[in-house]
């Protein structure tokens, strides 16, 4: 793997990983906010919401562990061209989990859904989604790529991100901050996503990965790569890029795990 390796952090599970998945996130945001006065994260679903709750939602344990969710610019990384209450919607996972539980006292994210006008049109979706993206991250100036704070995602077992699927044609766009997929191989089929070069551009990105069901992708991730997204941006991203796992996911995985400080 060329240049910098990524991060990989394995905890004996779920409960011991959540605050340190905290302490980075908490990280992230204060670098954010040091940097733009915001903090500008793209979230996305399946099991990560359960994990970043528990990690976000518990007691700060010093002064300086504080989420400041008023400062936060939430998008999401990938999304279902499906109704925001549907429960294929990530982010309809993500307020069932997270937002809805956020105390008052903590402040509320802003949060960028996708326009249901278009749920027809998945070209237009992520045309309209992009749009969102030029108005938060370009105000008026002409940037390449949006440069996230942070990116927190989840490992399909495929080796999947986003809507990214090992092998597809999406994995060579170039051109576009988010892009339609109408044939994804995982139901619903029509989606939008961010595209590998905003995915591998962040300043931060994360992944969680868990269960004993993950541990025979990770070691392809960790090994060979094999063109798995996953691996494009551990390739791309190198030590920007950190793993949460827990032990029974990276059993048998031959890569340098990490104490977290």
């Amino acid at each position: 793997m060329p240049g910098k390796q990524p991060n990989l952090f394995a905890f004996s599970d779920v409960n011991a990983l959540a605050p340190a998945l905290r302490s980075h996130i908490v990280t992230s945001q204060n670098a954010g906010l040091l940097r733009h006065d915001v903090f500008k994260v793209a979230v996305s679903g399946g099991s990560l919401p359960k994990t970043l709750a528990q990690a976000l939602l518990a007691e700060p344990r010093s002064e300086e562990d504080v989420i400041k969710f008023d400062k936060w610019e939430i998008f999401f990384a990938d999304e279902r061209a499906v109704p925001l209450d549907h429960e294929d919607s990530n982010y309809a996972l993500i307020k069932k989990e997270l937002l809805d539980k956020i105390p008052a006292s903590l402040g509320q994210p802003k949060v960028y859904p996708i326009n249901v006008e278009y749920l027809n049109d998945t070209q237009e979706l992520a045309d309209q989604y992009e749009k969102q993206l030029v108005e938060s991250f370009a105000k008026g100036d002409s940037v390449r790529l949006p440069i996230f704070d942070l990116l927190l995602l989840g490992s399909g077992p495929d080796g999947h991100t986003c809507s990214l699927f090992p092998g597809h044609p999406l994995l060579r766009e170039t051109d576009a901050w988010v892009a339609p997929i109408e044939d994804s191989p995982k139901p619903p089929p029509k989606r939008i996503t961010l595209t590998l070069p905003v995915v591998t551009h962040a300043v931060r990105i994360v992944f969680v990965a868990t269960g004993a069901g993950k541990k025979e992708i990770m070691k392809e991730i960790f090994g060979a790569g094999n063109g798995l997204p996953c691996a494009l941006v551990n390739e791309a991203a190198g030590d920007r890029v950190s793993w949460f796992t827990d032990n029974a996911a990276v059993e048998g995985v031959q890569f340098p795990r990490r104490g977290f400080l």
